[in-house]
């Protein structure tokens, strides 16, 4: 249940543009104090005034006020309903899965995040829900995919790491045709520059760990809803599992969000200068990178975002090159994740897409030789010297 203390009289703020918006949040400052940095309410529990008097605040694990400030700054950044902050992007995906029944079929995007993998194989399987992977950025191949129980699409656009781009738009529509719901993961392009909501889809998703937080100091998962049903969904599963954001971490990453506008510019910018740069580059023989005129969804790219990103896929010529790479970057660090102010170089074969069968990942191309390379905030010039010693 939504609270009924003051904290519930908040302007949404819907006539501002989405920069304002990012820095303002949902309340912004306390109402009560005036604090311009919202409160850290670092509290297990609360005081009621007297019997059958609450503020409407009664146990962190079911509400608190700074990770309902950072709740509704996301809802109003995705221009959904509602939001919920999850302890991570996986158990946010939890809750998400949990909306499926015995007998349920879901499509989703063949490169997927391994442990979004994991999450269906391992977990919802064995409940009896059967998961088929596609590639979502063909239609022709989605349509063949869907059976009469389908009743969720899962997609990732751009797709982790492959880059595939998926028209979220045309989606939908094919999945609320079959009475499905769609839900799109918006953790590469974040709300700035894609809001997939507007296009259609029922869900959205992030790892707040990433570009939102920005800063590589946070554990986190958000979902924002589309209706009360689903609304009241979330609210079960997060009282029931005990996995909301700690008030903390959520200030942390409103602090982040604030600056969400200014840092997807600057790694955008430089990943196009990153990779035009390894384009050229006699080792890298494939880069993938949806700011590309030639990359497979340009269009739908420029069709349905803002903005291309800061992430970069390439495949080397040999296994030793890239083991080269991953061992002599200096100021560029090799670290699993994405999305901070640093840049990270990451390797799919043995970190993100483990849990990928290995059949699977061979086909996709996540072999010895790719690199997957989330460009931060430093200066360009930096981060090409850096690739280039280390390529050598």
């Amino acid at each position: 249940m939504i609270n009924e203390c003051y904290y519930d009289d908040y302007d949404k703020k819907e006539n501002l543009r989405f920069d304002s918006k990012a820095v303002h949040g949902a309340l912004g400052c306390d109402p009560m104090t005036g604090a311009v940095s919202f409160p850290i309410f670092q509290t297990a529990t609360f005081r009621h005034r007297k019997f059958g008097v609450s503020t409407g605040y009664n146990y962190s694990r079911l509400l608190n006020p700074t990770r309902q400030e950072l709740e509704r700054t996301i809802a109003i950044l995705e221009g959904g309903l509602a939001g919920f902050a999850f302890s991570s992007g996986q158990a946010a995906n939890m809750c998400v899965f949990a909306l499926l029944k015995k007998g349920d079929h879901v499509l989703l995007s063949d490169d997927i995040y391994g442990g979004t993998f994991r999450i269906c194989d391992e977990i919802f399987t064995p409940f009896g829900i059967e998961f088929t992977y596609v590639d979502m950025s063909d239609l022709d191949v989605v349509k063949a995919a869907m059976k009469p129980n389908t009743a969720m699409f899962f997609v990732e656009t751009p797709t982790n790491p492959m880059m595939h781009v998926a028209d979220i738009k045309a989606l939908a529509d094919m999945a609320h045709a079959n009475g499905a719901i769609m839900v799109v993961d918006n953790t590469f392009l974040t709300p700035y520059y894609q809001r997939p909501i507007e296009l259609g889809a029922d869900l959205v998703v992030h790892s707040g760990t990433k570009y939102l937080c920005g800063h590589n100091d946070v554990v986190c998962g958000l979902v924002v809803c589309t209706t009360e049903e689903q609304r009241e969904h979330f609210e079960h599963e997060m009282k029931s599992r005990g996995n909301g954001l700690a008030s903390f971490d959520s200030w942390l990453v409103i602090r982040g969000i604030k600056t969400l506008p200014l840092r997807m510019q600057k790694h955008t910018s430089n990943a196009y200068e990153v990779a035009n740069w390894l384009r050229k580059h006699p080792k890298v023989k494939k880069v993938y990178y949806v700011g590309f005129e030639d990359h497979p969804g340009y269009e739908i790219t420029k069709k349905q975002t803002t903005g291309f990103g800061g992430m970069i896929s390439f495949e080397l010529d040999s296994e030793e090159t890239a083991m080269n790479l991953l061992s002599n970057v200096k100021m560029i660090l090799f670290a699993e994740s994405l999305g901070g102010t640093e840049t990270l170089v990451t390797y799919p074969l043995t970190q993100t897409h483990e849990s990928t069968p290995p059949d699977v990942r061979e086909k996709l191309g996540i072999n010895e030789r790719f690199i997957r390379i989330s460009i931060g905030i430093e200066d360009p010039q930096d981060i090409i010297e850096d690739l280039a010693q280390a390529l050598g």
